[in-house]
């Protein structure tokens, strides 16, 4: 099974965006997938408060998974890292989750219009295979 088809699985199987990536990638690092949705269970819809979208998240837990370690980790983490948000943007638009879904989720009245227009279940999955996209393209 290939890292999209993991993360579009872990999806639909009612996990959060972050989690749905990072669960992709946790065996390849180190950590068992319950492990994973423990650690991103938090991060969907911009830490629930629209901000940086939880597949975002979830893909910047993998880099450090692959890049974090050592003393020098800096000088390559935080490049990739960096290098991920961009291309994330450049094909998305933003890699802000209100932006993403055009509503602020962090409000009732967001929150509800996001689940009523279906946003999470039309825009989420597009955002999963995207940032699973990019990570493959980096080779990570």
């Amino acid at each position: 099974m290939t890292h999209k088809e993991k993360a579009m699985k872990i999806f639909y199987e009612k996990f959060n965006c972050s989690q749905a990536v990072l669960g992709a990638y946790a065996e390849d690092y180190g950590l068992t997938v319950a492990q994973a949705m423990k650690v991103a269970a938090c991060f969907s819809g911009g830490v629930r408060k629209g901000e940086v979208c939880g597949a975002v998240s979830g893909a910047i837990m993998v880099i450090g998974l692959k890049y974090g370690d050592g003393p020098d980790y800096k000088a390559t983490a935080y490049p990739k890292a960096a290098e991920f948000m961009e291309r994330f943007k450049e094909k998305n638009a933003s890699y802000i989750c209100k932006d993403i879904l055009g509503c602020d989720i962090s409000s009732e009245a967001g929150m509800l219009y996001a689940r009523e227009n279906g946003l999470f279940k039309d825009i989420c999955p597009r955002m999963v295979e995207s940032a699973v996209d990019i990570l493959e393209d980096m080779e990570i």
